[in-house]
């Protein structure tokens, strides 16, 4: 029975539920894989500031990377310290000497994956990234083993615990966004600087690495539309009530042909979806195969455990490809491919309010404006009493362009019986 040797760099949330694995459930990963697993050196970043020192013997760990580095006897890094950096250097300098990463830090990879890749193929280490996305749900290996039959047209997900959590909140108990952070933050799923979560960075990061994978072509954020959830109302909320829609932060890919859209956005989403009876700080992602047709995942997106378990599998994994680990086979450069057609003026279904003088001709104008754009309606709410002179009026359209639709708002509010845009959110089917 052959034995690998395994270094952690980070022994916080993820790296010390990792080493809990590893060694609660070490007997019966060999009973059941064939192979034996052991930590031989943690890397933590000093001895004073460190709250899980007293989880492992202090004898494993150490403050120098190169001590692991320089090891021959270290197979597997598994890198889970977050951030760019030292995490960039700490993946280069491991695959560089030849030993395979696992990581669960989305951030580095879809900022560096193509440089990642390349040292990985230059020395024949392997990369591998299965919790990078999705927390415990094992979305990345589902698409690369076992969609290999599907041409994989939408990737469409939930894949921030921290906004799914305040957005359920904002739902269901009718909390204000502020409100619902704080208690976000008192729960520990949101940082004390959520920004990373709220606005959409998080999201974009994963869905970058999920619909590389999905649609078999690098995706680097600066392609991804990316909005958050800061400035939705409950006004927002009230309106999706009474159209029959849930709003969540989504992550959406679709694929026609070369033609690709990947954005990251408040969406609304009718409350018969699957997805939309995903709470609180849950996961899900929905995929759309050719020929398997529509599927979803669900599951826990982050934690302790849950990511500890992805990474687990995916040390795993390694050991059984160390002969022949698996790359990816599309061109995984730096930027997009020049056989992608990029779509950023998107088609889809939009819910407007705007805050209108109560005049005659109002209405008129409005539908003027989206007519001339050649934005179709397909009804006209007024939701709430009005407010002296004006009032506050909800704009469904059929589907239309991006471009067009930003077109027609920018004409609407320089109307003189137009007091503001107060709300455009993006609506899915």
């Amino acid at each position: 029975m052959k034995k690998y040797n395994v270094a952690l760099l980070g022994f916080g949330t993820v790296g010390s539920g990792v080493y809990r694995i590893l060694s609660e459930n070490g007997p019966q990963i060999t009973h059941r894989e064939g192979i034996e697993i052991e930590v031989k050196r943690i890397l933590v970043r000093d001895f004073e500031h460190e709250p899980n020192l007293n989880l492992a013997p202090r004898a494993l760990f150490t403050t120098v990377f190169d001590e692991i580095a320089s090891d021959p006897g270290i197979d597997i890094v598994v890198e889970c310290m977050g951030g760019i950096e030292p995490a960039r250097s700490f993946i280069l300098a491991a695959l560089g000497a030849g030993k395979t990463v696992v990581t669960s830090n989305k951030e580095v990879m879809s900022k560096h994956w193509p440089a990642f890749e390349q040292a990985a193929k230059s020395t024949g280490a392997g990369l591998y990234l299965e919790a990078t996305v999705g927390g415990g749900i094992p979305i990345l290996r589902t698409i690369i083993d076992s969609m290999q039959a599907n041409n994989i047209t939408r990737v469409m997900g939930i894949i921030n615990g921290t906004t799914n959590y305040i957005l359920t909140q904002m739902t269901e108990a009718g909390q204000n966004f502020e409100d619902a952070l704080r208690d976000a933050q008192r729960l520990g799923y949101a940082e004390a600087n959520p920004s990373a979560d709220v606005e959409g960075y998080d999201a974009m990061y994963k869905l970058s690495i999920l619909s590389s994978m999905a649609f078999h072509a690098h995706m680097p954020i600066e392609v991804i539309y990316r909005e958050g959830i800061t400035k939705l109302t409950q006004a927002d909320f009230d309106t999706a009530r009474l159209l029959g829609y849930r709003i969540k932060l989504l992550a959406i890919g679709k694929k026609d042909g070369n033609r690709i859209e990947v954005r990251v956005h408040p969406t609304m989403i009718p409350d018969t979806h699957p997805l939309a009876s995903v709470r609180g700080v849950f996961n899900a992602i929905f995929l759309t195969g050719h020929a398997v047709d529509d599927i979803m995942l669900y599951g826990r997106g982050a934690g302790c455990m849950p990511t500890a378990s992805a990474v687990v599998s995916d040390i795993v994994y390694a050991c059984h490809s160390e002969k022949r680990h698996q790359y990816m086979t599309f061109r995984n450069a730096e930027h997009i491919s020049s056989e992608i057609e990029l779509v950023k003026d998107f088609s889809c279904i939009y819910c407007v309010r705007l805050h209108v003088i109560d005049q005659p001709g109002t209405m008129a104008a409005v539908a003027g404006a989206f007519a001339r754009h050649g934005v179709s309606l397909k009804s006209v709410l007024q939701l709430g009493e009005q407010d002296g002179p004006s009032s506050r009026i909800t704009f469904l359209t059929h589907m239309a362009r991006e471009f067009s639709v930003r077109a027609a708002l920018e004409e609407i509010g320089k109307l003189s019986c137009v007091d503001g845009v107060e709300s455009l959110i993006r609506v899915e089917e």
